[in-house]
């Protein structure tokens, strides 16, 4: 497991999230707040019967592969615990992946430094 994936857990949950028909994958990411000193984040999906497995890929600012999962179901959450001392300023990259329509999401986590810390999350496409 890589150092900075403290933890990460699978959990049936309902949601707030409509599958409209605009988005390729029915994912939405949230900054859920602090543990001790790591970001945690939620990406939580509302997928149909017919279209639930997913690809879920962590990529560092190098583009190297940090993480990769293929999940499956319908109404879930997936939570990351990222370490801040070992990500510090650098981005993040989620890319989420339908495995059958082969269509992609990516959310672009970044934390920058300051007076005030501040978490920016980004949907790159």
């Amino acid at each position: 497991m890589i150092a900075f994936f403290t933890a990460f857990s699978v959990a049936s949950i309902p949601s707030a999230i409509a599958n409209d028909g605009k988005r390729p994958i029915p994912v939405e990411m949230k900054f859920m707040g602090y543990i001790k000193n790591h970001l945690l984040f939620k990406l939580n999906f509302v997928a149909t019967a017919e279209n639930n497995e997913f690809t879920i890929l962590i990529r560092d600012h190098q583009n190297n592969l940090l993480f990769r999962d293929n999940i499956k179901g319908e109404i879930f959450s997936k939570s990351f615990l990222l370490n801040t001392d070992e990500i510090g300023d650098d981005s993040l990259q989620f890319e989420i992946i339908n495995k059958k329509t082969k269509e992609s999401v990516v959310y672009e986590v970044n934390r920058n430094s300051g007076l005030n810390e501040e978490r920016t999350i980004s949907k790159l496409k």
